[in-house]
């Protein structure tokens, strides 16, 4: 993501399947997922300064007056990575962001019906929309794309849920780690 583009952004839409978005990521999880990144495609080890950047832009949740909402699919709190103790303190890191003032965070339940096949996505106000696949970034500038990619946010945005019973499914997903 560019921290530029982040930063003039009003409204940043986040949507990931699977996977914990990078800006509510913790150290550990970052780690793990970037040192992934490196090995896959065979890139210059600079996991230090990858993790520091990434951590950097988290920032960005309480500078300025923009506003995140957040969505991920409830098999993102299940995902294994780097082991139960990073998992542990992520879904721990989770808790703590439903409570951040411009922070809205929601879960699409496992059981709603997916509303079409998605990938993860991000929304830089109704401006641009990034993609990551396994082999690059899309970046989406088309005003008619951009609309789709707002239309299925906003039917996602529908599905979850929120506030206690966001927590209530992130306790139920620790509750599988430390049992």
């Amino acid at each position: 993501m560019s921290v530029q583009l982040a930063e003039t952004t009003r409204l940043m839409r986040v949507y990931q399947p699977t996977l914990i978005p990078g800006i509510l990521q913790t150290a550990e999880y970052a780690q793990e997922i970037l040192k992934r990144s490196i090995e896959r495609h065979r890139i210059p080890d600079d996991l230090e300064a990858g993790v520091a950047k990434r951590l950097g832009r988290q920032q960005l949740l309480y500078r300025g007056d923009r506003r995140f909402h957040i969505i991920v699919a409830e098999q993102a709190l299940y995902t294994t990575v780097g082991g139960n103790g990073v998992m542990l303190g992520q879904l721990d890191r989770l808790l703590a962001a439903i409570g951040l003032p411009r922070v809205r965070f929601g879960v699409v339940p496992a059981t709603a019906e997916l509303p079409m096949q998605i990938t993860n996505f991000v929304m830089f106000d109704d401006k641009k929309v990034m993609v990551e696949t396994p082999a690059a970034e899309l970046t989406v500038t088309q005003p008619r794309e951009i609309t789709v990619y707002g239309q299925t946010f906003d039917t996602l945005a529908g599905q979850s849920v929120t506030g206690e019973a966001a927590r209530e499914l992130i306790r139920k997903a620790l509750n599988t780690r430390t049992c």
